[in-house]
């Protein structure tokens, strides 16, 4: 991987990770420093989905998935698809940043 692509990564991976704990935030723990790290391991995957080239859709049944079946919650739909609708805005921007 070169030195860009690996700034790049890591830059999405950071901005993936906001969006998860501050706009997602299925379990409503945005508000606990305590919980900051709460989502960071769903990070990794999201990333890979957003290089892969995921649609909101795909990102919103992914981000669904995750809140039903690891966290044992019901989805809240408005607030996966803003999580979604920022996380594919951030891949943007940051695809088209000047190195």
């Amino acid at each position: 991987m070169s030195t860009e692509r690996l700034r790049r990564y890591k830059e999405l991976l950071v901005r993936v990770d906001e969006v998860l704990h501050y706009v997602w935030d299925p379990i409503g723990v945005a508000g606990a420093p305590e919980a900051r790290d709460e989502y960071g391991s769903y990070a990794p995957k999201v990333v890979g989905l957003l290089q892969g080239g995921a649609s909101v859709a795909e990102l919103v049944a992914h981000l669904e998935q995750l809140a039903t079946e690891q966290m044992g919650v019901s989805p809240d739909r408005a607030r996966t698809r803003a999580a979604a609708d920022a996380l594919v805005g951030w891949r943007a921007a940051l695809e088209h940043e000047r190195p």
